[in-house]
């Protein structure tokens, strides 16, 4: 019987593969998650409030205090970053904490980092309209109250169901921030209850929805919107996918659409909705071409 035996220049082929595949794994864990981009990004919007053009927002999500990546000093990092950005507007997207995988429900697992450590590394953040935050699913597998208690100790304003109005050059901006997509019961009583904490301004100003999900746009549109004056979503919870492969893609989106919500400007039901990549990571430990960032959106008009 013949036996097969690669040739030189296929041993060499195959050992170079499977270097550079090592390679990307010791990248996608090692590096990759500790590095820090600042994306600015400009959008521009249908029938926008001109008096708000310019209005430059820094979104951060999925901080995930303690997951590979993201520890005390990349979280003060993340503070001074931001900080030297004099935006005009700070909004966290939920996900703060992480737990550890085991065996045992996640709902019961140990953090990696205390709540108060988290809150405490990520305080001093300061913005012309100051800092808004909603929560995530992984706060509410811990503890929603908890992880709003430390939010707001630290000077943050957390939006569950909330709405604030900013007001400039004698115009104004509505904000309202929405719960995590994952505790809905009825996507009915979800709009309802969003709609009810809309209502009493309507007609002042444009809508921003900040919401930790994207899967919600679809529910707060059409049949069910929330208001007709809602012009931006502000999201986060893909990650971003944590991992883009060439051909491939983005191989893992939590999102019920799949690709459609994964990542950066998305244009649909007639509202613009912008999803950012977050600073930690969680299920696996890797980025891979998808780094921790914090996106600075400047908003426009484009009438």
């Amino acid at each position: 019987m013949r036996i097969f035996k690669p040739s030189y220049k296929a041993s060499a082929i195959i050992a170079a593969l499977l270097l550079a595949g090592l390679l990307c794994v010791g990248y996608g864990y090692f590096i990759e998650p500790r590095r820090l981009v600042i994306r600015h990004e400009e959008l521009a919007i249908k029938n926008w409030e001109p008096a708000f053009n310019g209005l430059r927002i820094a979104m951060i999500g999925d901080i995930h205090g303690g997951s590979n990546g993201a520890d005390a000093a990349k979280l003060r990092e993340m503070v001074a970053r931001v900080n030297a950005e004099n935006v005009d507007l700070i909004v966290l997207l939920g996900d703060y904490v992480s737990q550890h995988h085991s065996t045992i429900p996640i709902s019961e697992s140990d953090l990696r980092m205390p709540v108060a450590d988290v809150a405490d590394n990520i305080a001093g953040m300061k913005a012309r309209y100051g800092v808004l935050a909603v929560l995530g699913n992984h706060d509410g597998w811990f503890s929603d109250e908890k992880v709003s208690a430390e939010l707001t100790r630290v000077g943050y304003r957390v939006l569950e169901n909330d709405l604030i109005t900013i007001e400039q050059n004698g115009k104004r901006l509505r904000v309202i921030g929405l719960p995590d997509h994952l505790k809905v019961g009825s996507w009915e009583a979800f709009a309802a209850d969003a709609r009810t904490v809309a209502s009493p301004t309507e007609g002042i100003g444009d809508l921003i929805v900040l919401e930790h999900g994207p899967d919600i746009l679809p529910h707060v549109t059409g049949d069910n919107a929330i208001s007709s004056d809602l012009k931006l979503m502000l999201c986060a919870h893909t990650h971003g996918g944590q991992v883009w492969l060439p051909i491939l893609g983005r191989p893992i989106i939590p999102s019920s659409y799949g690709q459609k919500y994964a990542y950066g400007h998305v244009y649909d039901r007639g509202v613009d909705m912008w999803v950012t990549a977050g600073i930690g990571t969680s299920i696996l430990p890797f980025r891979f071409m998808v780094p921790p960032e914090i996106t600075v959106l400047t908003v426009k008009s484009s009438s």
